[in-house]
């Protein structure tokens, strides 16, 4: 947080989060960090991220006692990964714990830029987060998402940011743009948040 700080030439950031558990840590151990870093004045709050949903009851109990309270939780979240629904959201919502997923897109995989294959240049073939086999895998469920999202009027992405804001456990979204025009594209899924019963069914049928 030292080295950021300076690099941001920032006294303080808003929010400092332990972005995955250490295996080789003490939960306690790590939970004192965060206290230490809102009552050195360094962060304003703190948050936690890809912390399961056992561990994350814990860690939320540990910060409370310490009297920093666990502001927000980062899970990966999308159509296609799905572990948060299990038990991790009724943890936060019976914590109080605010959730912003990351990586709704799927690292790209819900927008249209796989629908006709896998275009040159672009992450699949560069197989470093995301393979041609990732993409081969779901791309018929692509295809099938993308028709209900036109219907609805809206692009894959906007119904995939959607998808995951409909649970009113969901805070916000965490989206990664490399264009202004994909940021305001996005900002667009405001404009149509709500699925009628059908259109859930119908999503469900197609993730399964």
């Amino acid at each position: 947080l030292d080295q950021s700080l300076q690099r941001l030439e920032l006294d303080y950031v808003d929010i400092f989060y332990s972005h995955r558990p250490d295996p080789n840590t003490p939960l306690e151990e790590t939970m004192m960090a965060l206290d230490q870093t809102v009552r050195s004045g360094k962060a304003l709050y703190v948050g936690i991220s890809n912390y399961p949903a056992d561990m994350t009851k814990e860690a939320a109990k540990i910060l409370k006692e310490l009297g920093t309270p666990c502001l927000i939780h980062q899970p990966k979240y999308s159509m296609f990964v799905r572990w948060a629904e299990d038990e991790l959201l009724d943890v936060l919502e019976e914590e109080g714990i605010g959730c912003i997923p990351f990586s709704p897109l799927a690292q790209g995989l819900l927008t249209d830029k796989y629908l006709k294959g896998i275009p040159e240049g672009s992450r699949a073939t560069r197989e470093v987060s995301l393979r041609k086999n990732d993409v081969e895998t779901v791309h018929g469920k692509i295809i099938e998402l993308n028709n209900i999202a036109q219907k609805r009027g809206q692009t894959l992405a906007q119904m995939a940011l959607a998808w995951v804001l409909k649970d009113k456990r969901v805070t916000s979204v965490l989206i990664g743009a490399s264009s202004v025009k994909q940021i305001d594209d996005n900002v667009e899924t405001l404009k149509n948040l709500d699925f009628s019963k059908e259109e859930l069914e119908l999503i469900e049928a197609i993730l399964k």
